[in-house]
């Protein structure tokens, strides 16, 4: 997984369609970014601050009960354990001193979970800048906790209100934000999306997940790789960041989208939010609303590197619902003692679905553990019990997953 093409591109998808007025800001970030990361000294600070502050290296876990539960190996890097509670972290300290570099005092940034609001307000306080958060008022709503933390940091979180009140318009209002204040706002965007720089400079940032993965496992599975590699994909930078480790290996690589969102299986290629990726869209090439019990994969496209990797057939993307989200959330609760954020609670209901059959038995499976469920908990809580929405009780059974 190199860099892109001179315009930004990954095979077909990828570039930047963005206003004229947005043009030097791309540029001037992308001039920004590739000196920086050709600095050993950028990179020592960085490497420092994740270390020191963010809790680096993370952990790779072997789910010993799980395992033998499902008759494959299962392996989770817990970036469940970084500070903020996510992988957001790696991608956030990196783009706060680029902006610092560039003379940037005002950090804005979208959020849809709420955990990329959480870390860029969380380096916002400790690099002494100002900080905005856009959030869907639906997302604001189902994931409160969350706000209440961007807001003990010092975050502005204003709540968007237009289209579907999610993650999708939550980048509209970010991107607006930035178009009027770019003297002195960097736009700290949190996944591999949006017009280039952005889908690769978030994947550099978040390779730091990958490699130290790759390594952790030679450890564990005594110099050979996993024979899976999994993570959730909305935007997708976890998924990058851990595919761009194994990406040189012989290890298989699934991304795993919402079935409410899953843009690689239903989508078309199409242009939203600076870049062409596939997109969920409607028969006159409007953008569809993406719907998914998780905030943070509740959108209607995927990176363009990820849709590079699906054409290429490098990686595979499939889906998971909610049912089998929830089930599979419970299960790694009740055999590990690890409450799972529901984004990748997705990947984990892939794993489970095709244990013994897509993964033979005894194969090795890793699993990007981006974050935990902290945030979730009063969500899922209402969810089984029935009490949200329709008031539909969610049928889940972990229990009757079987052992393989």
């Amino acid at each position: 997984m190199g860099p892109p093409d001179a315009l930004g591109h990954f095979g077909s998808f990828g570039g930047r369609f963005v206003p004229e007025s947005l043009v030097r800001a791309c540029v001037e970030l992308e001039q920004a970014f590739g000196s920086a990361w050709q600095d050993p000294r950028f990179h020592e600070s960085l490497g420092e601050i994740l270390r020191s502050y963010g809790g680096r290296p993370t952990p790779v876990t072997e789910c010993h009960r799980l395992s033998e539960r499902l008759g494959v190996r299962v392996l989770l890097k817990r970036e469940d354990l970084a500070h903020t509670g996510s992988h957001k972290l790696n991608n956030v300290i990196g783009q706060s001193l680029l902006a610092a570099r560039m003379g940037k005092t005002r950090l804005i940034a979208e959020t849809g979970a709420g955990q990329h609001g959480v870390a860029t307000a969380t380096a916002a306080a400790l690099m002494g800048m100002s900080c905005v958060v856009y959030m869907g008022e639906v997302d604001m709503a189902r994931q409160a906790l969350n706000v209440f933390r961007m807001e003990l940091l010092g975050a502005e979180v204003t709540a968007v209100c237009s289209g579907s009140r999610t993650l999708k318009d939550a980048v509209n209002e970010a991107l607006r934000d930035w178009v009027a204040n770019l003297d002195d706002t960097h736009y700290c965007l949190g996944s591999v999306m949006g017009p280039h720089p952005y889908p690769w400079m978030v994947r550099e940032f978040q390779r730091v997940l990958g490699d130290e993965a790759r390594e952790q496992c030679r450890e564990l599975l005594g110099g050979a790789d996993p024979d899976w590699v999994v993570a959730c994909v909305g935007g997708g930078s976890n998924a990058a960041g851990t595919f761009a480790g194994f990406a040189s290996t012989s290890a298989r690589l699934v991304g795993v989208e919402a079935a409410g969102g899953a843009a690689m299986t239903h989508g078309l290629p199409g242009v939203v939010h600076g870049m062409r990726s596939y997109l969920l869209q409607d028969e006159a090439g409007q953008i569809s609303e993406a719907e998914s019990i998780s905030a943070g994969l509740d959108y209607p496209g995927i990176g363009p590197e990820h849709a590079h990797l699906a054409d290429i057939g490098r990686a595979v993307y499939d889906q998971a619902t909610d049912a089998e989200v929830l089930s599979a959330f419970t299960l790694l609760a009740q055999t590990e003692g690890i409450i799972p954020a529901l984004e990748p609670a997705h990947a984990l209901a892939w794993v489970v679905r095709n244990a013994g059959t897509t993964i033979a038995s005894g194969q090795s499976v890793l699993v990007t553990l981006s974050g935990r469920g902290d945030k979730d908990v009063a969500q899922v809580r209402d969810l089984l019990s029935g009490d949200v929405g329709s008031g539909q009780q969610v049928a889940v059974d972990p229990a009757g997953v079987p052992e393989r």
